[in-house]
């Protein structure tokens, strides 16, 4: 009976043990990986603000993405969808895409796309544990969960959340059904990649909030209140997005002519608004909103530049944009409601991040890890609220939504 016990544990750990070190070699490669990234875009940065007049060639950028996607034989359209899908169905993400959207994401912000960062990162993410997953002969089933350890890797050391990294890469898959099993993996290599995105240089997001009044419950009816415009804000921002992608590809079937209107377009509406806060990721206003200070008009603005530039068919992602249009909003409406600016420009990034992913659990993590857990209960108020009135809206269509919002019932369908 010992024996047969001893061998039980071992049968069971060794597995556990294995997958502690492949995902820390993920965590590595994926850190690094990372990290490239972020400086590539931190370079880039620096040059389209010292030169503003280069979103004039935002077009030509855009023609050379086109182009090197169809020189790699890699569909334009290949993003962040392809590898969630590669993670519920045999479909696999193809290698190239891994220099593909790394370029592509680097160009988007040297001329100016309205754009974000997480996309590549779990794109690239996906992308470099798959191919490991090749590389070692790992079988379908684990090589999925290198895909999701992949991912955690990138976008924990771009964002520099750790947590939030592994629980939103196993929650965003199937709204409903966490895969738990892909828990402490993703955590490892999350962690891992944190530490060596730290350890080269990248600081970490972290913000300071300003105190509330003596009234915590007037004080949770205000964030309630932000809390459900900001979930209206999400369904809107979700329908904007897809619907311009698809008016962009029916009026503008050529990629190639596309891509380069579309850039045109933002390089013109840069012009009139006689600013660069819309163009790349707009990390910079995201910090200022939390500090109290946002321009009223900011969070419509970055939606019509994001939604253009997506549309066009730009790459980079959408998460670093919400973030922008939660913040700016929350800081503008959050004020005028009687919360301190700064607070509400908070409330309004984890309720719209919420209410975009469907991750309620993510967004948690994400509150915590970034303005820290005095005020949690106001931020996980802000993300319940969220999650249940954004309705079965999502930035990702291969998202599946398995039960009900409002209801113990299986619906299985995917994010409008």
């Amino acid at each position: 009976m010992i024996k047969d016990k001893i061998r039980r544990i071992i049968k069971y750990t060794v597995p556990i043990l294995l997958w502690a070190m492949g995902a820390s070699v993920i965590g590595l490669l994926g850190g690094l990986l990372g990290t490239g990234l972020y400086k590539s875009i931190d370079a880039v940065t620096f040059v389209r603000d010292c030169n503003r007049w280069i979103v004039w060639l935002l077009p030509v950028g855009g023609l050379v993405i086109v182009a090197l996607y169809k020189l790699c034989r890699v569909d334009t359209s290949s993003g962040t969808n392809v590898i969630i899908d590669s993670v519920r169905t045999e479909r696999k993400p193809p290698v190239l895409l891994i220099p593909l959207i790394f370029i592509g994401t680097v160009i988007t912000h040297l001329f100016g796309g309205s754009a974000g960062r997480e996309g590549a990162a779990l794109q690239l993410g996906g992308s470099l544990g798959n191919c490991l997953g090749k590389i070692v002969r790992l079988d379908k089933k684990n090589t999925k969960l290198a895909v999701m350890c992949g991912m955690s890797a990138v976008f924990s050391a771009l964002f520099g959340t750790p947590l939030a990294a592994a629980v939103f890469t196993i929650e965003v898959i199937s709204v409903g059904a966490v895969y738990y099993a892909a828990l402490t993996p993703c955590l490892v290599s999350s962690i891992v990649a944190w530490l060596t995105a730290r350890l080269s240089g990248i600081p970490a997001a972290v913000y300071e909030l300003p105190s509330l009044s003596s009234e915590p419950f007037m004080d949770g009816l205000k964030v309630s209140g932000l809390a459900l415009l900001c979930s209206l804000l999400s369904i809107i921002f979700c329908i904007v997005l897809h619907q311009s992608e698809k008016w962009a590809a029916k009026f503008i079937k050529n990629k190639f002519l596309r891509i380069a209107v579309c850039g045109l377009i933002i390089a013109v509406l840069t012009f009139f608004v006689r600013s660069g806060d819309y163009n790349g990721a707009g990390a910079d206003i995201i910090a200022a909103a939390v500090g109290g200070n946002s321009r009223p008009e900011a969070f419509l603005l970055k939606i019509l530049f994001t939604a253009i530039t997506l549309a066009g068919g730009y790459k980079g992602g959408e998460i670093v944009p919400t973030f922008f249009i939660g913040a700016t909003f929350g800081c503008t409406v959050g004020s005028l409601l009687g919360l301190p600016p700064g607070f509400g420009a908070a409330i309004g990034m984890c309720a719209m991040f919420c209410g975009v992913v469907n991750c309620p659990m993510a967004s948690a993590f994400l509150a915590i890890e970034l303005f820290g857990g005095k005020y949690f209960l106001f931020f996980f108020i802000a993300i319940c609220i969220s999650y249940v009135f954004s309705g079965y809206y999502g930035l990702y269509g291969s998202q599946k939504i398995l039960y009900a919002k409002n209801r113990l019932e299986f619906i299985d369908r995917m994010a409008e």
